[in-house]
């Protein structure tokens, strides 16, 4: 039963998928944004996302909650719909709805020829931020989570390998390996660090206990290497403005528990800039 459904998804995601392609980027993405406010309210994920939001936003009127999950599902739309437009990033045919800021810092990681960690959450479109680093010419290995629907997955991890970072690492004990292997030969790491991880450390996020992956402030520790955050908004509905931050430096003093929490300090502040950009239907307060 479950694969029928996961190959009806597919097949639907697809039918879009060509439209998307045909109509081009702008008005895909307006489509993409008409759907996702229209689809987005049905998923089962409705009252976790309303949560989510209440832990971070607690005085938030119903109306106003309302107008918030609208624009997040708006914007999830927006960022399945330009799925279909990564090749074209890629080759640089879209750059200019495209501006980054902050490439002194690439310009030194470059230079110094370590690697480092890249760290940011799923804001916008958030498989910008790998390609435009790799393409800038880090050496980088990318952290991804496998999507349960194996038949869609084939088609992202494909779309993920030759468009975004050609070096992908799967999620979990297996991935650590090949991070630290990674890391051996001097490639840098980018992960996200706002999916909820039973096998992280329970740090604060919104001043609420979660679940938060350490291996940002694993490789720390054992490398002595600095942590590069990222950040990526949307501006005026087809734009997008990535900003990489100065590299973050921790002493030998500080232990894994505390850098972890300043890495989620770091994450808060990025959310509250545009609440409605980040991904809210992850269980990221699940205990």
């Amino acid at each position: 039963m479950k694969t029928l459904k996961y190959l009806i998804e597919f097949l639907f995601i697809k039918f879009f998928f060509l439209i998307f392609k045909i109509i081009g980027y702008k008005k895909a993405s307006n489509l993409g944004a008409s759907i996702g406010s229209i689809v987005g309210p049905l998923f089962r994920s409705k009252n976790l996302v309303k949560k989510n939001i209440q832990y971070a936003f607690p005085n938030l009127t119903d109306d106003d909650m309302q107008k918030f999950i609208k624009k997040m599902w708006t914007n999830y739309g927006r960022i399945f719909s330009e799925y279909m437009y990564i090749q074209k990033f890629r080759r640089k045919e879209l750059e200019k709805y495209l501006n980054i800021n902050g490439i002194k810092t690439l310009e030194k990681i470059k230079k110094d020829g370590k690697p480092v960690i890249f760290i940011s959450g799923h804001f916008n479109n958030f498989e910008l931020m790998a390609m435009q680093l790799e393409l800038y010419g880090i050496q980088l290995a990318a952290v991804y989570r496998p999507l349960n629907n194996f038949f869609l997955n084939r088609t992202m991890e494909n779309l993920r390998k030759n468009y975004i970072c050609k070096n992908q690492i799967k999620k979990g004990l297996g991935g650590v390996r090949e991070i630290i292997k990674a890391f051996s030969k001097n490639t840098s790491v980018a992960l996200m660090i706002d999916q909820r991880v039973t096998e992280g450390e329970k740090s604060l996020l919104f001043n609420k206990t979660t679940f938060t992956t350490t291996i940002p402030a694993q490789l720390v520790k054992k490398y002595n290497c600095p942590i590069v955050p990222i950040y990526i908004q949307r501006k005026d509905n087809i734009y997008f403005d990535m900003t990489i931050d100065d590299p973050i430096y921790f002493n030998e003093k500080d232990d894994i528990k505390y850098i972890t929490l300043q890495l989620n300090a770091w994450l808060e502040k990025k959310i509250l800039i545009n609440p409605e950009q980040w991904i809210w239907t992850h269980n990221k307060w699940k205990l």
